[in-house]
């Protein structure tokens, strides 16, 4: 309303009031980040800082994220934002644990049945191994071997309601006659 009567007046419409405008970053100084980084065969979000980053690593669980984040220069770091070189000394302390002082009980393979090594597994090794450590337990007939070749639970678990796979059992009625 004032606005018109100060137009017919003859006087000039009043300015708006103006946005302050975000100021961008110059280029130099933005942080260039990655969205998605491949480290040790898997795709990690680069926003995530680097300790909850690499726990989407098959193989590298809480407990051993925070080891590697104690021994890493840039634990707080985004993923996405690390040069190649950190990335590499990064997958280095992943799948090389030993040489950078992580204690053994974090492995998570300690004491292996062929070797007598500890060491730590991730990824596709630690796949690999698991198939064949159940592939082992099979041929030589053990009870896990057998409850996993049947597909049956391993650990003792109740199997009157679950575990059924697909075979339902349910209450019949009785015919009326």
């Amino acid at each position: 309303m004032k606005e018109d009567k100060a137009i017919e007046a003859g006087g000039e419409k009043p300015l708006e009031k103006a946005h302050p405008q975000k100021e961008e970053k110059p280029a130099e100084k933005r942080e260039d980040l990655r969205q998605i980084v491949r480290l040790t065969e898997t795709n990690l979000n680069g926003k995530k800082p680097v300790r909850q980053a690499i726990r989407n690593i098959k193989g590298v669980s809480f407990m051993f994220s925070n080891a590697i984040s104690v021994v890493y220069k840039h634990p707080d770091k985004k993923l996405g934002a690390l040069t190649e070189t950190e990335l590499k000394e990064l997958e280095d302390i992943i799948i090389n644990p030993q040489k950078y002082g992580i204690p053994e009980w974090l492995y998570n393979r300690r004491s292996d049945p062929a070797t007598g090594q500890s060491g730590h597994l991730a990824v596709s090794k630690l796949t690999i191994r698991n198939k064949l450590d159940v592939d082992d337990l099979k041929k030589i007939r053990t009870y896990r071997g057998i409850r996993h070749g049947l597909g049956l639970p391993v650990r003792g678990q109740r199997t009157r309601s679950s575990f059924r796979k697909g075979k339902t059992v349910g209450v019949k009625r009785k015919k009326r006659g």
